[in-house]
């Protein structure tokens, strides 16, 4: 690949693809957007970087505005940080200095990070197997999957058996020191497994029962990308933290953040900053990026463009009968692949996303290549057009490989 701009990337040759995955779902405004561009450029004539000891304007800027934006329990921001593996790491830590306790409650098919610490975290036995020391402390229990309930139980009737069943988990799995939950708002690496409805406030009624932190990690749904500034919005419910990142570098800025209530503040510095964090060059990209896309139109197209792809993909599901589901929220989409007795086509879904290029589509799959869910989650300046340019291109993808 040589070039990028808007939603397209060009190779050596030439060729155009429409890049469904915004980079590593971190492009919220696209390939080389001007603005990014241009604070950029302007940031790196007086300062790329300094020490995060010292205040620089576009730093000042960025978590100024962070907190404008977030719910409004959240009034504090760390940025010292350089990607989400270590906001996530980051938040924990300030959950088990706050309460005293250890350990952490995530979910089956959660991804968190690459760490060592949030590798043992997420979900998948496929990630943890080639390492002989994890971290202890986890305690992983089933996600909301409605489509494929790990109770057996139906939405309309199941009073949220997955909220519930999580006082077993404490009671008989953990080892009662539990400090926080992790939850990705809408699973990213997990198969775009959306909440559904009252998931969220039973988890916060939960959480403030017994005393537990509640750490929402919005490093993919965050920026936007729901139609909200965050999830956390979209859902109604307050955290007591979020971690944000990817699409808040605008067009691929490394910057990454904590957003934080007032109980969570304090954690010194030498237990948790990192060289690159708050750089300030990212900051200026960050700081553009977050003045356009809080703009409401901005965000109204995110939801419009999102509710059109929907409904075209839930027209291309009557005629495929290998799209088992289509779920999703603003322009963080998934597409769930199904053999005919419903069991996940995980080699259909790594066909699908490999024979795309041959459309010009750059479609990323679920859980490294083990799910069975294509990814839409293009970049947010998306327009009507190009909404129906990759639903036509995905239509024709489908009816070549399932001929």
């Amino acid at each position: 690949m040589v070039r990028g701009e808007g939603i397209y990337l060009y190779d050596e040759n030439g060729r155009q693809y429409v890049d469904c995955a915004a980079g590593t779902f971190n492009l919220s405004l696209g390939y080389s957007h001007p603005a990014v561009v241009e604070a950029i450029r302007k940031q790196s004539e007086s300062l790329i970087h300094t020490t995060s000891t010292f205040q620089v304007d576009p730093v000042s800027r960025t978590v100024r505005r962070l907190v404008e934006e977030s719910p409004p329990n959240l009034v504090q921001v760390h940025l010292k940080v350089g990607g989400g593996s270590e906001a996530n790491e980051g938040a924990v830590k300030m959950a088990q200095r706050a309460t005293g306790r250890r350990e952490v409650i995530t979910l089956f098919r959660s991804h968190h990070g690459q760490t060592m610490m949030m590798t043992s975290m997420s979900g998948n036995a496929f990630r943890k197997a080639p390492f002989p020391i994890l971290y202890p402390g986890s305690v992983q229990v089933p996600d909301p999957y409605c489509f494929r309930c790990f109770y057996g139980q139906d939405r309309q009737t199941c009073g949220l058996m997955c909220v519930d069943r999580i006082d077993d988990f404490l009671e008989y799995a953990s080892g009662g020191q539990v400090a926080a939950v992790i939850v990705e708002p809408i699973s990213g690496n997990g198969g775009n497994v959306v909440a559904p409805d009252g998931y969220l406030p039973r988890l916060r009624e939960f959480c403030d029962r017994h005393d537990i932190v509640l750490i929402f990690d919005e490093i993919q749904t965050g920026i936007g990308r729901t139609g909200r500034m965050f999830a956390a919005q979209h859902f109604g419910v307050e955290p007591d933290a979020i971690t944000v990142g990817k699409g808040l570098g605008g067009s691929g800025a490394q910057i990454a953040g904590i957003l934080t209530n007032e109980r969570l503040a304090g954690l010194p510095a030498h237990h948790h900053s990192f060289t690159y964090g708050a750089n300030a060059l990212a900051a200026a990209a960050a700081a553009v990026t977050l003045d356009i896309v809080a703009r409401p139109e901005f965000l109204a197209n995110v939801r419009a463009t999102g509710d059109h792809i929907m409904a075209r993909l839930r027209d291309l599901q009557r005629r495929h009968r290998a799209i088992g589901d289509v779920r999703g929220v603003g322009l963080m989409i998934g597409v769930e692949l199904v053999q005919p007795d419903n069991a996940p086509a995980v080699a259909l879904t790594g066909e699908l996303a490999e024979r795309g290029m041959g459309h010009g589509l750059v479609l990323r799959t679920s859980r490294y290549g083990h799910g069975n869910v294509l990814k839409i989650r293009p970049p947010l300046i998306l327009t009507h057009a190009e909404a129906d340019l990759i639903c036509d291109r995905l239509d024709t993808l489908l009816r070549e490989v399932t001929a």
